[in-house]
Formats: structure tokens, C-alpha cells, sequence
């Protein structure tokens, strides 16, 4: 005991000393959390608070018109901001580049025209399906409705597309309220009471949104609960950069050789170095979720609810921590210079965050991808944490992924006793 102690106290020093090392293992995790939080919540805010700029230049005079511009305000998501329908698309596309706004749409003045010949050809076809006689319609403005929708490239596409839902939507709405005004009229002879146009376009059908959780609690996740978990094990793993870095100056330095003249085991050192950066993982997560807990909600983002089962979130904590130190032990191993461990370290750790979901969503993967994403040890992890933070679970529903991370960690542990062996160095 008084060897391992002595060991600890070793490696803790040489922790303390690495200052580079030290920043990047809780400065920069802590900044990357607070960051990629609030972009993120600023994202899922976008739509509800913050809304999209939109420049809206109606050249048309037409009813039809007025009820599109009434009904792409209605939606939310938009700050309309009307445009003089003298002007020009050239100035519109200006104003977008100089930032006014992402997006614009050019009703034209033949607006309401088109919608009116098609809600008459539309109804002259549902008469003839009901047996009825209808007066054939001929019309020269055609079929398409030529709204123009300008938008910025800045613009990604899963948002380009939300608005390309919600602009369809309000068009859907215009030209069905004219066909029904017209059909009304082709078999009453009189206009469509308002009564029965609002109980027939105006659903009264309510869709009630419940997340599905273990514990059955009804609170919808935030982006602190999404990236938290995500960062801590981003963090963890960065530890490569001090671990790996260690590993390879003590082999350099002809430390290994030092030791195997000792009255002690190699293995003694490595259970010292493992015990050590353990600590560290678990400061870091306690770190980061303390920030969660406490400072987001000082800055404007959602508080970090923590899971109800402390055990189960420390044991995921302990297994992540004891796979990310195996891994940054593998790495030094295997590293011929502290240039190698450092450069493959930081690559490797992007690459697995990248294809394990900490960066791209495992949802929005391509299929041929999931494969490859188990592969990946952060992967487990994060779906562990996951199933705590995300869907209330407790420690047996996050048995399913530790068991695939303690593989890993196992296969790792022995990829470095093979190491060793063949460089001679046990």
C-alpha cells in the first residue's frame, strides 16, 4: 500500500506540473459545454422567441393575397417585415446580403387570379365527381403559383426545410379557402357563411406532446441535459493529451528502465496512473455538471436536471473514466514521441466523438453508419448517460451500454499488456 501511495503521489505531482496538460482537460471542455449549450439552445429557441426575418413584398391587390400574408403571420415563425411592391428583387436580394434578413418571398400581382382559376377549375372537377353540372373553365394564367421564396445559404437545410413546410402550409390554406368559397357558391348560389368556413378549415384536433421517459416524468429535455453528458465524456477522454504525453516522456526519460531495477511491479505503476486520472475524470464530470447545475441558469440557459439515480449516474461516471484512461494509456503506449501521442491523441478523440454521436446526432446518422458508431467507446457511454439524463432511467436500464464499454476497456487494458511485452518494457 505504502508503494502504491508513494506512486500516486508521483504521478499527482507530475499532474500538477503539466499545465497545458490541466487546461485542456477542464478549461477547454468547460468553454466547449457552455458554447455549444447555448448554440444550440439558441437553435431550439429560434422558432418559438427569436423568429426569422423575413422581408415580404406583396405586389399583388387581391383578397388572396392579404389572407397569405395574414396566414404566414400567423404561423410564429416569422418577423415579417414588409417590403414597397415597387421593389425590386435585386434590392431585396441586397438588403439579404447586408443581413436585414434570411429570407424573402415576392407574392406577384397575378396572385390572386391564379388562385382564383384554379379554385374554379378545382371545384368544376369535385362538382362533375358528385354528378353535378359544372360550367367549363378556361384559363391562360396556368396552374403553378409563382411565389418566390429568396433565402440565404447561410441557412442549413433542416431549418431551410421547416420553412419551406410552414410557407406551403399557409399557401395550402389560401387555396383551399378559395376553393371552398367557390364550390359553395357553384352549388348554393350563395357565399360561404364564415361560421362554416372556420369550422371547416380550423382543426380543433389538439396534439398533445408527451416524451417518453423511464420514470414516467413528463418534463421535456433541454439542450443542457443533451450536452452536458455529451461534453463530460469529450472531456474525459481529452485526457490523452496529459496521460499519453506522460506515458511517453517516462519512456523516453528511461523511467520504465528505472523501475524494473525497483522492488516493485510495472503493474503497480499503471494501477497508479489509472487510479490518478480517474480522480480526474471524476473531478471533470462533477465540474461540468456542477456548471450545468448551477451557472447556466446565471447566464440564461436551462438549468441541467440531474438524474434521480446518483448511483447509477456515478457508475457510468467510474466506467467512462476507467475507459477514457485506458485508452489514453494505449495511445502513450504505443507513441514513439510526445508529437505522436498528442497528434493522434486529439485526432482519434474528435474521430470517435464525431462518428459516437457527441457531434452529429445518432438519429440523424446514415444507416450504413451505426455499425461504425458502436465501434466507438464514447458511443456507449453517451447512450448511457442518456438513459439517465434523457429518459429517467436507472441503473439496470443502463446495463446494456456499460457492458459494451467494459468490453472495450478490457480489450484495451490487454492491447497495452501487449504493448509493453513486445517493447520489452515488462
Amino acid at each position: 500500500m505504502y508503494k502504491l501511495k508513494a506512486t500516486i503521489v508521483k504521478d499527482l505531482r507530475i499532474l500538477v506540473r503539466d499545465t497545458v496538460g490541466l487546461t485542456l482537460m477542464f478549461v477547454m471542455p468547460i468553454i466547449l459545454v457552455v458554447v455549444v449549450t447555448m448554440i444550440q439552445n439558441s437553435t431550439y429557441e429560434l422558432i418559438n422567441k427569436n423568429r426569422l426575418s423575413l422581408l415580404l413584398c406583396n405586389r399583388d391587390t387581391g383578397e388572396a393575397s392579404r389572407q397569405l400574408v395574414q396566414s404566414i403571420d400567423r404561423i410564429g415563425m416569422f418577423r415579417v417585415v414588409p417590403v414597397a411592391p415597387g421593389e425590386t428583387a435585386a434590392n431585396i436580394i441586397a438588403r439579404m446580403h447586408k443581413k436585414d434578413a434570411y429570407l424573402s418571398i415576392i407574392i406577384p400581382a397575378d396572385f390572386s387570379l391564379r388562385i382564383t382559376e384554379k379554385a374554379k377549375i378545382s371545384s368544376g372537377q369535385a362538382m362533375k365527381a358528385f354528378g353535378l353540372d359544372a360550367d367549363s373553365v378556361h384559363t391562360t394564367a396556368g396552374e403553378a403559383l409563382p411565389v418566390t421564396l429568396y433565402y440565404h445559404p447561410v441557412l442549413q437545410e433542416p431549418l431551410r426545410k421547416s420553412v419551406d413546410g410552414a410557407l406551403r402550409s399557409a399557401l395550402q390554406i389560401v387555396e383551399t379557402r378559395q376553393m371552398l368559397k367557390t364550390l359553395y357558391f357553384s352549388i348554393n348560389g350563395t357565399a360561404l357563411p364564415d361560421t362554416l368556413e372556420k369550422a371547416l378549415l380550423h382543426s380543433n384536433t389538439v396534439i398533445t406532446e408527451i416524451p417518453v421517459s423511464r420514470d414516467g416524468n413528463l418534463s421535456i429535455p433541454n439542450a443542457s441535459q443533451h450536452n452536458a453528458p455529451a461534453w463530460t465524456i469529450f472531456a474525459m477522454f481529452f485526457i490523452v493529451m496529459s496521460l499519453g504525453g506522460s506515458i511517453v516522456r517516462e519512456k523516453s526519460s528511461g523511467s520504465f528502465v528505472r523501475l524494473k531495477t525497483l522492488p516493485t511491479n510495472y503493474a503497480l505503476s499503471l494501477l497508479s496512473k489509472q487510479l490518478t486520472y480517474l480522480a480526474v475524470t471524476l473531478l471533470q464530470a462533477a465540474v461540468i455538471f456542477a456548471l450545468g447545475v448551477w451557472l447556466f441558469p446565471a447566464i440564461g440557459l436551462p438549468a441541467l436536471n440531474m438524474p434521480a439515480d446518483i448511483g447509477a449516474l456515478l457508475l457510468v461516471t467510474l466506467v467512462c473514466g476507467w475507459c477514457a484512461v485506458t485508452y489514453a494509456i494505449c495511445v502513450g503506449v504505443f507513441a514513439g514521441t510526445q508529437e505522436q501521442a498528442n497528434g493522434f491523441g486529439a485526432v482519434s478523440i474528435v474521430i470517435l466523438s464525431a462518428i459516437g454521436g457527441l457531434m452529429v446526432p445518432a438519429v440523424g446518422m446514415p444507416d450504413s453508419f451505426h455499425v461504425i458508431m458502436k465501434l466507438s467507446p464514447m458511443h456507449w457511454g453517451l447512450e448511457a448517460y442518456y438513459d439517465l439524463f434523457l429518459e429517467g432511467g436507472t441503473l439496470r436500464d443502463v446495463w446494456s451500454n456499460l457492458i459494451p464499454l467494459l468490453v472495450i476497456t478490457v480489450i484495451l487494458q490487454g492491447v497495452i499488456v501487449a504493448g509493453l511485452k513486445r517493447k520489452k518494457l515488462i
